[in-house]
């Protein structure tokens, strides 16, 4: 593995800000050194939402919403750089994981797009990027997602415990840490993504800060067996999902036959078909000793008691315990795959994406150590 200060750039599919997350990478392992969020702009935000639920645009509204996007992860990286008072030689490289607008693994012609332009990054920093993780992947045959949990093994795989560990953002993966078993993974559904589009179209917040509005509900135990009957979640591994699936149009499809539900109790129910989707994928893959949370949905203290109740004999913490941020998670990630890129390693793991062969994955656009004004 190249040795030196990596920056990973992590957006995510609940577009609720930026990570930006700065880490010594060696042969010995990942080392967290600081962190920085860098907000999302409304408009733009509302843009990219607008694209991953499937509304017609034009290829200059692509490109334009693709270099602001770009931009906008450049301002972010230089947020942390000047937190940290680092210059461009001092980081070997950042990986950008991209914004995911669409997915679609499946088809005739598999493919995933994830835009914010790295040519933007590398010309504002001056920095080498490492973007465009997923597509070889795809090319491969394999889902092109989840890719981190060959990253969940290296930091959190234990001799002796069976582990997995659950990633809530806008959509739920897991991933099996056994000892002396091929490491598998896969997105179980939605996680945040649900939540927050209803609380957004109810009451124009952009979450449900400490489940609040969901403890005051009760769950509709008629719509939840119906959002349970998707194909999605009796579908087989390897199997990964997005927004262009589960969204708002999705949740409104399965209200249509509900008249009159009180807001609470819908989002007491999506509170709940998160916890029952993942919690059935941890007892059909084994169940666990500890299942280990990040992501934003470690934060639902809701969310949290009923993988608990769900879950009896596994233990249920945030990664934090552990000394890891799980608000940082997927951002170390990608500056780690960006590690194994740049070193010619692979950093797709077959058992997990079902993918022909491992491969060296990302496209690398060079830094020149100059930096364009934003």
């Amino acid at each position: 593995m190249r040795a030196g200060r990596y920056i990973g750039v992590m957006s995510g599919t609940s577009l609720d800000g930026v990570d930006v997350v700065l880490a010594s990478i060696d042969g010995s392992g990942v080392v967290q050194q600081a962190s920085y969020s860098h907000p999302v702009p409304a408009q733009l935000k509302q843009d990219i939402l607008a694209i991953c639920q499937g509304q017609t645009l034009t290829l200059s509204q692509l490109g334009r919403i693709d270099t602001r996007l770009g931009r906008l992860f450049a301002a972010a990286v230089l947020g942390l750089m000047k937190q940290e008072k680092l210059g461009s030689h001092d980081i070997v490289a950042i990986g950008c994981h991209g914004q995911t607008v669409w997915h679609e693994p499946q088809g005739e012609a598999p493919h995933t797009l994830q835009i914010g332009d790295n040519n933007q990054i590398a010309a504002h920093t001056g920095i080498t990027v490492v973007g465009d993780f997923r597509r070889r992947d795809i090319a491969l045959g394999g889902q092109g997602a989840p890719l981190v949990p060959a990253f969940h093994h290296a930091l959190l795989a234990h001799p002796t415990e069976r582990r997995m560990v659950l990633n809530i953002g806008g959509i739920s993966n897991l991933s099996f840490l056994f000892p002396g078993q091929p490491i598998k993974g896969f997105d179980t559904g939605p996680g945040n993504m649900l939540l927050d589009a209803w609380i957004w179209r109810q009451k124009g917040l952009a979450y449900d800060r400490d489940a609040e509005w969901a403890s005051a509900g009760r769950v509709v135990l008629p719509l939840l067996q119906q959002m349970l009957s998707d194909r999605y979640f009796t579908a087989p591994a390897p199997k990964s999902t997005g927004r262009e699936y589960f969204n708002y149009a999705w949740l409104e499809r399965h209200l249509a036959a509900f008249q009159g539900l009180a807001g609470e109790d819908v989002q007491a129910t999506l509170v709940e078909l998160t916890a029952v989707t993942i919690s059935e994928q941890v007892l059909l893959g084994g169940s666990c000793d500890r299942l280990l949370v990040c992501g934003g949905g470690a934060r639902n203290p809701l969310l949290m008691a009923r993988l608990a109740a769900l879950l009896p004999g596994t233990v249920v913490s945030r990664t934090d315990a552990l000394g890891i941020s799980g608000d940082d998670m997927e951002a170390l990630a990608f500056a780690w795959l960006a590690a194994r890129t740049l070193s010619g390693l692979a950093g797709n793991l077959p058992s997990v994406t079902g993918a022909s062969k491992e491969t060296i994955l990302g496209a690398i656009f060079p830094g020149d150590g100059l930096r364009l004004a934003l």
